[in-house]
């Protein structure tokens, strides 16, 4: 890759799973003697171990600048994201401020580059679920209006900008990021799974992963999915990482002992969880990264929500959405255990622009 001058980028994160979105774009810049990066955690979401550790298994230098946010109100976190990154933005003065996926800090970054005429590159865009009542969606619609160069990873991503009237010439199809990981990653992720695995035993394993508020704080909800995973651990080994924050409510709401029957675990890193992901049978999850992964690996997936921002998932992948109907969660999960035991047949999901290539592409289009 070539390029005639210094070219500074600024990569804005916010959340651990942008990282694995971040990580090829910054490798595959890093290929290129004149691109000068910043890494630049805002510290929305912050754990020093988990976060280490991912850092580490992608291969990835610490951030350059933790602005050390913090918890709060929506509100709260824009804010103090977007009074803490001013000053940073001022002196960095960079060609390019790179955010990625729809947490708070993206929103909040791409409000201060524009104010200071920062050209913006937003990853993910495009995503839709058309459901108001999700923070990320507004976070995601106001990104993509304001940003100069909008990097997606579907065709129906850029379908929904132009509908939205946003200038084609904006729009980049590059294809999925989250995919390069998992390509450059996978053998790694299943080596260091195989102890994991071993310890499991042979039964087949379904995989959840549960952290939107929509369910975890509603107590009728956990109870009811608690139940239904139940049902699925009488055919399977359900390995349930949970977050702290999940446990304790859990605790709050007098439900430990539906946790009796599951495989819970604290969070898993980054390697141990893809790894475990690609042995499973099953995944259950309200997670829009897990949907593309466990599409990526043909691994059938469960969705616990009313709506996705992914569809490519459901048209073109392995997804399926339920809702909060719990009864066929556990009805839908059975019948897949019962006839997917064989993995011997299972191909990765070949979807257009997701070929472990989409960083390349960002980078060539950053530098050009």
């Amino acid at each position: 890759m070539a390029s005639t001058s210094n070219i500074t980028i600024c990569h804005i994160i916010g959340a651990r799973p942008n990282f694995v979105k971040l990580a090829p774009v910054y490798h595959a810049l890093a290929a290129n003697d004149n691109v000068e990066q910043t890494i630049v955690h805002t510290g929305q979401h912050y754990d020093d171990n988990m976060s280490s550790l991912l850092l580490s298994q992608l291969k990835m230098p610490e951030p350059d600048i933790n602005l050390g946010i913090g918890s709060g109100s929506h509100a709260e976190q824009t804010g103090r994201v977007m009074i803490a990154l001013e000053p940073v933005l001022i002196e960095k003065n960079p060609d390019w401020l790179v955010v990625y996926g729809d947490v708070n800090s993206t929103l909040a970054a791409t409000l201060v580059a524009s104010k200071m005429g920062t050209k913006i590159a937003h990853v993910e865009a495009g995503l839709r679920s058309f459901d108001w009542d999700m923070p990320e969606e507004i976070n995601r619609v106001i990104t993509d209006r304001i940003s100069d160069l909008l990097f997606t990873h579907s065709k129906e991503a850029k379908q929904h900008l132009l509908d939205e009237g946003i200038a084609e010439e904006k729009i980049k199809f590059v294809g999925n990021v989250m995919v390069d990981s998992l390509v450059q990653l996978l053998p790694e992720a299943k080596r260091t799974a195989e102890p994991i695995l071993a310890e499991l035993g042979a039964k087949p394993i379904s995989l959840v992963t549960i952290h939107r508020g929509a369910l975890t704080r509603e107590p009728a909800r956990v109870k009811k999915l608690l139940e239904s995973l139940g049902i699925l651990a009488k055919v399977s080994t359900v390995v349930f990482p949970i977050h702290p924050g999940t446990s304790t409510y859990i605790a709050e709401h007098g439900l430990e002992s539906l946790l009796a029957p599951l495989n819970t675990t604290p969070p898993l890193g980054y390697l141990e969880f893809l790894g475990i992901q690609a042995a499973a049978t099953l995944v259950v999850t309200d997670s829009g990264g897990v949907q593309e992964e466990s599409s990526y690996l043909g691994v059938p997936c469960l969705t616990v929500r009313e709506n996705t921002e992914r569809p490519v998932t459901i048209t073109e992948g392995t997804n399926t959405l339920i809702g909060f109907d719990f009864d066929r969660l556990a009805q839908a999960g059975t019948e897949i255990i019962e006839t997917s035991l064989d993995h011997s047949t299972r191909e990765t999901t070949s979807i257009d622009g997701w070929d472990g290539k989409a960083s390349l592409r960002i980078a060539q289009i950053l530098c050009g």
